[in-house]
């Protein structure tokens, strides 16, 4: 940019002289503008000799309104090839030129410009236009959540080679450009990518976050998506009475049915995607974990394998008398325990088997207990004290997420007290309270592995911690609102983020690191839920939307129909990988055939067919519940799908 020190020493002293007021700290701005993004368009550099000139065009309140009207003719006039990656531009300097007028006090013009170009605006940045407008003085600017992401950060735009050449070509010839090229100087970032441009719809699929697009370099990191290599268990055989015998006749010598080669019982064998083992250092299994690991491969040897010819059956649990009380629940993984965290504060346990929950014992008779025996833990178990349901207190504000271990042994909630807990569910009671949230925690997750867990909320960060520190091992800061869910991937080195921002976010547990960021929601994402193979990420926003991402590209694969009408508030996978379950505040489930949509991202050549709209391909089937808003949807290990709710009364 060259030296800008001298002559700008004397355009201050100047302003000092004649007491122009505001003009000097814009000037001292103007100074550290160091290389800037237009440099990727090729365009001049603003003279200093022309700044006092170019000042007092932009104090002209008048001279915004012309510039923006004038760059919104020209996109309009665009060809088709140009113009929808062109119209990106649009809200961001719309933004800033409210803003800049606020900061020089032209406070009835700036809102004269945000009732007539603020409607123009895309609906999904409605929301923030409202939280923008009312900042009404530039005293107000300081504080107002959104007003401060705009200033502090630069909102990203990609565009064609092409289009940069032809916007450049247009900010040669107006004489208004100084003011649009100052705003995209200091506030947007653009990304300029070889190639055509986009259409409407690709423009669309990933628009949507408070800034704009992510840039091709943040989603180039190496993700290793692949599942660990499990540690070889041996399983017992299937008991002869499970399996199915064939009828003898004569003709027909009588002999047991031949069961198919289940991909359970075979050594695991390493996938090419996936991280080495000890990339993450995991705690070896216990020998009681061992044994549960072996009924999990054992039942899922007797599952039932899912498509659109044999949908799951669905078993709903219903919360009667908790209306808006009960706000969040979680099944365990063996499908026998059901926690639900209240507004009150309390967790609720149920048994969702005949074996009912037992207590422990008293101190007096803990002392006769031999802690040496194999079976210690069951000795510590009350007899007598045997119950449907357990309640557990210590949280003093709304539970708003709570967690069973991989091996059902703890249980993990947390709280608008901003804090996570750790409950023991042999003793009942809380083990561990982790501080270090300062708001409302959102969302906290268990590693598939155990041992680490995931924390999310209102501080806009994500803590990864471990059941023996009691202090966070990672702190993920990048998220621009809150981080309002959280996802541990199958392989527990990476973990997903969604927030309020309308970003989902990856970051990996080992470094650190932000490894990909995903626009495209126009929502809050609500839910996050990884496919079983690890490749596919799906999420759900507030408006009902469902997007399936790509991992190792970053990419979004498919945006599912609009099929629900409210938020969604949980995702599942089946088993199998094979169906995609989503429930809703609108009171539905709805199976989706995720082979389909995963066979559909691999050969976009058959999207031109139009054989069969995309709703009829992928969307299996829709149930409706009896006015109950989803809480929870869990696939047990023989693909049962299991649903929770909480029944709100006759509107």
């Amino acid at each position: 940019m060259g030296d800008k020190s001298t002559p700008l020493l004397a355009v201050l002293h100047l302003l000092k002289k004649y007491n122009l007021k505001g003009t000097e700290e814009i000037l001292r701005k103007e100074a550290n503008l160091g290389d800037t993004q237009f440099d990727n368009l090729d365009l001049p550099e603003v003279e200093l000799a022309s700044i006092l000139t170019a000042h007092h065009t932009e104090s002209d309140p008048f001279t915004y309104e012309l510039a923006y009207d004038g760059l919104k003719k020209y996109i309009e006039n665009s060809l088709d090839i140009y113009k929808y990656e062109l119209s990106t531009l649009l809200y961001p300097v719309f933004v800033h030129m409210y803003l800049v007028l606020i900061l020089y006090d032209h406070n009835e013009h700036a809102e004269k410009f945000l009732e007539r170009f603020g409607p123009e605006q895309e609906d999904y940045y409605q929301d923030d236009l409202k939280r923008l407008a009312i900042v009404k003085t530039k005293e107000q600017i300081k504080g107002n959540e959104i007003a401060e992401i705009y200033s502090s950060n630069k909102f990203e735009v990609q565009l064609s080679r092409d289009a940069s050449s032809q916007l450049k070509r247009f900010l040669h010839e107006q004489k208004s450009s100084p003011v649009i090229i100052n705003i995209i100087n200091n506030h947007i970032q653009i990304d300029v990518h070889d190639g055509p441009g986009r259409t409407q719809a690709q423009v669309r699929a990933t628009a949507g976050g408070i800034l704009g697009e992510a840039t091709r370099n943040e989603n180039r990191a190496k993700v290793y998506y692949g599942l660990l290599k499990e540690p070889y268990i041996e399983v017992l055989p299937t008991p002869v009475e499970d399996e199915e015998e064939v009828e003898e006749t004569p003709d027909k010598p009588k002999k047991k049915k031949a069961k198919k080669d289940n991909i359970f019982m075979k050594k695991p064998k390493l996938d090419p995607n996936a991280p080495p083992n000890d990339r993450i250092p995991l705690p070896e299994l216990k020998e009681t974990d061992k044994i549960e690991k072996g009924k999990a491969l054992r039942e899922a040897s007797k599952r039932v394998q899912l498509g659109p010819e044999t949908l799951p059956s669905i078993c709903f649990y219903t919360l009667l008398n908790s209306s808006h009380n009960a706000l969040c629940a979680d099944i365990c993984d063996d499908s026998t325990l059901l926690a639900v965290g209240f507004n009150n504060s309390t967790i609720k346990v149920w048994t969702l088997t005949t074996v009912r929950l037992r207590g422990m014992k008293s101190v007096d008779k803990l002392q006769d207990i031999d802690r040496e025996a194999g079976d210690v833990l069951v000795r510590m178990m009350e007899e007598k004290d045997r119950d449907t349901c357990r309640t557990l207190f210590g949280h003093c504000g709304p539970v708003y997420k709570v967690g069973f271990d991989p091996f059902k042994t703890m249980l993990l909630s947390c709280s608008e007290d901003s804090t996570v807990r750790l409950w023991s569910l042999q003793c009942w009671t809380c083990l561990v309270v982790y501080r270090g949230h300062v708001w409302p925690v959102w969302d906290v997750r268990w590693s598939p592995h155990g041992h680490y867990f995931v924390s999310s909320g209102h501080d806009r960060t994500v803590r990864l911690w471990a059941t023996d520190h009691h202090q966070p091992l990672r702190i993920f800061a990048g998220h621009l609102s809150d981080v309002d869910c959280v996802q541990f991937h199958p392989n527990s080195n990476y973990i997903a983020t969604g927030s309020s921002d309308r970003t989902v976010r990856m970051w990996d547990c080992l470094t650190g690191t932000q490894v990909r960021i995903m626009t495209g929601h126009k929502r809050t994402i609500f839910t996050l839920s990884f496919s079983v193979c690890g490749r596919w990420l799906a999420s759900g926003g507030g408006g009902g939307e469902i997007i399936v991402w790509d991992i190792s590209t970053g990419s979004p694969t498919a945006a599912l129909p609009l099929f629900h009408s409210a938020p969604i508030t949980t995702l599942a996978f089946s088993r199998d990988g094979a169906i995609l379950s989503s429930g809703s505040l609108d009171c539905t489930i709805k199976l989706w055939d995720f082979v389909a949509i995963t066979d559909e991202s691999t050969n976009d050549d058959n999207n031109a067919t139009g054989s069969a709209p995309k709703e009829e391909k992928f969307l299996l089937r829709s149930f409706a519940t009896k006015n109950s808003p989803l809480k929870n949807l869990h696939f047990t290990r023989r693909n049962l799908l299991l649903a929770v709710g909480s029944y709100e009364g006759s509107s």
